[in-house]
């Protein structure tokens, strides 16, 4: 999840920011060992001045590098803390996980604040942010990326043909192979949802609590799913939202992303219409439909303001992830249908600014799981997604680095379903890149252990986020009082 959206190719990329059972020998349980933690003053930037004093206090957490070798080198991790003003009322943690992979999270407490989070959860709760291994402030790593690559990030771009997805195939194989040279500290192979988790029992264990309550987003909700099946006994309240429907991001798992842009395109597509007297891009849906595949053509084949067909489609699915962010997406739309072709965007070879976040992306999701390593399979899924989900389907199907990765230390972590009662699936109905599949299929897999709150709502996060009052009330009595419903729920729009 990320919640910046803007104009410009910059923007448009870090718009999308958006995406295990242990190893023999690797333990599950992490250490008891708890340092003394030293609160300070979180470092510049975390806040916004513009807010107040300073909300939050920062401190460090040392965890293993590698957990097979739990005396060997150690990383720090960064946690932040927005502590609950009422002693009497408060229960606990709740940790945070903005999603990702490779998404900061330190600010994340103050701007849940900022967004709504209700006063009950404040002081139910020490709230906790953090930045997860290998991001920000938590041992960072990089993989070298500059702004000229033909690299656009998470999501691949849309393939038009099969020759298209052998094209991709060499920037991914090139994109592994600069990962691993850039990696001379051996930390990218330690990146996985398996090791993250076992950094959160950690925390929790340096905070001095006995169990922690987990709210996620987005990849957050692999992380959480990862946490609650690999230490249930520490688990208190988890809330997963916008789930991507396992603890890992496999091939299929990105394909749905085609499927979630074709469930939520049209409620932009019914907003534009209603406004078509001021952006011009159709009097109905269906018309709307016609002007997006018109304008991907079009840039296709001659470039608009430094926009391409690839960059086009990424920008409009990032769109979807909120409706505030329409009024920009058709005004973006107008102004390639009006614009006069520039021709190709050219830039200097300077670090991308989400360089970083693109790094642990890559290692997260590589190491989670085995991608299909042959150029063909990903031809054919990207054939049938384009007809399927044509949309978006091209694109989200194309292969990613993960083809030519190292192989994964261990296997996925399996959803444990024997287990306490404590697991709340929330899911926008309508969600661009966490479709409601992902919502439903991680209910199934938890069983008897978790309900799921289904939301007749648009865009990428419920909770907060989203404004539908059912979904907030049902989250946040889970959390205060523990209530989780006795079956599924359906929340109506509104």
């Amino acid at each position: 999840m990320n919640r910046k959206r803007g104009t410009g190719r910059g923007v448009i990329l870090l718009a999308v920011l958006g995406l295990t059972g242990a190893l023999i020998g690797a333990p599950a349980m992490a250490s008891e060992a708890a340092p003394r933690l030293q609160w300070e003053r979180c470092p510049e930037g975390t806040e916004d001045p513009a807010a107040g004093p300073p909300q939050l206090q920062c401190a460090t957490v040392p965890v293993p590098l590698d957990y097979r070798d739990p005396d060997g080198e150690q990383i720090e991790l960064m946690i932040s803390r927005l502590a609950s003003k009422s002693p009497d009322e408060r229960r606990g943690v709740l940790l945070l996980n903005p999603g990702g992979p490779g998404g900061t999270g330190l600010d994340q407490p103050t701007f849940l604040a900022s967004q709504g989070l209700p006063a009950s959860v404040l002081d139910s709760y020490d709230v906790i942010g953090m930045d997860t291994r290998g991001v920000g402030h938590s041992a960072p790593v990089s993989c070298g990326f500059t702004n000229d690559q033909e690299y656009f990030g998470n999501i691949p771009p849309y393939a038009v043909d099969d020759a298209a997805v052998a094209k991709q195939a060499t920037v991914a194989r090139e994109v592994a192979e600069q990962c691993a040279a850039n990696d001379k500290d051996g930390r990218l192979g330690q990146l996985s949802t398996a090791n993250m988790a076992r950094d959160l029992d950690r925390i929790r264990a340096a905070l001095g609590e006995e169990k922690a309550s987990f709210l996620g987003y987005s990849y957050g909700t692999a992380l959480g799913a990862a946490y609650a099946s690999m230490f249930p006994e520490r688990a208190d309240r988890i809330v997963l939202d916008s789930n991507i429907g396992d603890t890992f991001l496999d091939h299929a798992g990105m394909r749905r992303y085609g499927q979630g842009m074709e469930q939520t395109f049209p409620d932009f597509a019914r907003w534009a219409a209603k406004r078509h007297e001021s952006y011009g891009l159709g009097r109905t849906a269906a018309q709307v439909r016609r002007t997006y595949f018109e304008i991907a053509e079009r840039v296709d084949k001659e470039p608009v303001d430094g926009i391409n067909g690839t960059l086009f489609r990424l920008a409009t699915f990032a769109s979807l992830y909120n409706k505030a962010s329409y009024g920009q997406a058709a005004q973006t739309w107008q102004s390639l249908r009006e614009g006069s072709p520039t021709g190709g965007r050219s830039a200097a070879s300077t670090p991308a600014p989400n360089d970083n976040a693109w790094s642990v992306f890559l290692a997260v999701t590589c190491n989670d799981v085995e991608w299909p390593e042959d150029v063909q399979t990903y031809q054919r899924s990207v054939a049938a997604d384009r007809e399927r989900y044509p949309l978006y389907g091209a694109a989200a199907a194309n292969i990613v680095p993960c083809a030519y990765w190292q192989k994964p230390a261990e296997p996925p972590v399996r959803i444990d379903d024997d287990g306490p009662a404590n697991v709340l699936v929330v899911q926008n109905q309508r969600d661009p890149v966490t479709s409601l599949r992902g919502g439903e299929l991680l209910n199934e897999r938890f069983g008897e252990r978790s309900r799921l709150v289904s939301v007749d709502a648009s865009g990428h996060g419920a909770y907060v986020l989203g404004d539908n009052s059912c979904a907030l009330n049902r989250t946040t009595s889970y959390l205060v009082d523990g209530v989780l419903p006795a079956r599924d729920v359906t929340c109506a729009a509104g």
